[in-house]
């Protein structure tokens, strides 16, 4: 199947973020009937390709990027010249996520659409800062009047077995860092020190693993978890002049930037202290009975007899930049078993049901 051929050919790419190592060309020469717009910015290359098939019907998009993580040490094969060994093809990028970008560049070439246009947005910049990629080329669109009714990102989902999960959201990522003052001074005379450790210990249980909300049908509770906790000098005659604790939330719809705040606050009263808090992404939810949500579910049944899981779990991805700017988008991939490790590989089978799924939702789109 042609899909296998043109992952290979992709894989050859050392597209290291934010090098895209002329994957972006490869990819529009591939669809050389559509209009291709190369959007960079901070040395993020970018590219969209748009095509219109009719006055009537709906915008579908697809999204994702060329981009990978540097592949380590420790690998069996050279991580940019793929293996095709029983049944895998073994390369950096195979499953995140340059097999999403084959199958649905491959399903675009092979479909029979039947909306009013179809766009492919693509980066070399997800795995890194994530700031001049997915979210410029809407931007443009924006400003083009061309922003997609509906999306699908091609993130590698599926958990135990191909077609057993939909993302239809994710959670946001809230990160943090508190700060509680003391006074340093000679462990012998705790009475001239102030510890800062002491004196927050008995609110650390309102911090370390508290839920700020009990989650729903939909998301996980918004967990604070700390993820680095430190103060002192290592010696054990000193008291530590500040307690400094670093944490993440990753946040559901019910706990807002604004509520953390609140929270930090009120534990800390009391207290000296100074925090600060980003928002590194924000969560968003796609409703389950949308059409894209609806159709693709078909589609993954279809050709997989799998009953699809919707769910919101994982970490970040470009699926937010879409729903930022109001269009419904969802998540759907091959199975996430190697992604970033050394020997990343993908299921050819998988590969080639993905291009199936992603042909026959264009087809049926209607």
């Amino acid at each position: 199947m042609q899909v296998v051929n043109f992952l290979k050919e992709l894989t050859k790419f050392k597209s290291i973020t934010p090098d895209d190592d002329g994957a972006l060309n490869y990819i529009a020469v591939e669809l050389s009937d559509f209009e291709a717009f190369f959007i960079e910015k901070e040395g993020v290359k970018n590219l969209l390709l748009t095509k219109k098939f009719s006055d009537v019907g709906e915008h579908l998009a697809f999204g994702g990027h060329v981009d990978v993580v540097p592949p380590g040490d420790g690998w069996s094969n050279d991580p940019f010249i793929p293996l095709e060994k029983d049944g895998f093809i073994y390369a950096r990028g195979a499953q995140d996520m340059k097999s999403g970008v084959a199958a649905f560049v491959n399903a675009i070439k092979d479909a029979d659409f039947k909306g009013s246009r179809l766009s492919i947005i693509l980066t070399s910049d997800e795995e890194g800062e994530a700031k001049y990629g997915t979210l410029e080329v809407l931007k443009f669109m924006q400003e083009k009047d061309l922003l997609p009714d509906f999306a699908v990102v091609a993130e590698p989902t599926c958990d135990k077995k191909f077609g057993d999960s939909i993302k239809i959201g994710r959670r946001g990522s809230i990160n943090g860092i508190l700060r509680i003052k003391g006074k340093q001074g000679h462990v012998a005379y705790p009475q001239k020190c102030t510890n800062p450790v002491h004196n927050f210990a008995a609110s650390l249980k309102f911090l370390a693993g508290f839920d700020l909300d009990p989650g729903d049908e939909a998301f996980l509770p918004s967990k604070i978890v700390i993820t680095d906790i430190r103060a002192g000098m290592e010696v054990t005659n000193v008291t530590p002049s500040e307690l400094k604790i670093m944490f993440n939330i990753r946040n559901s719809l019910q706990t807002s930037l604004e509520d953390v705040q609140n929270y930090i606050e009120k534990i800390c009263e009391g207290l000296d202290y100074e925090f600060s808090l980003n928002q590194s992404s924000k969560p968003f939810l796609t409703d389950a009975n949308s059409k894209i949500v609806q159709k693709l579910n078909e589609s993954v049944q279809k050709i997989t007899s799998v009953v699809p899981e919707f769910n919101t779990k994982g970490g970040t991805s470009d699926a937010r930049y879409f729903a930022e700017f109001g269009v419904k988008v969802v998540e759907f991939g091959v199975c996430n078993d190697t992604i970033h490790a050394v020997d990343e590989r993908v299921s050819i089978e998988e590969l080639e049901k993905l291009y199936l799924v992603f042909k026959d939702l264009l087809e049926n789109f209607n």
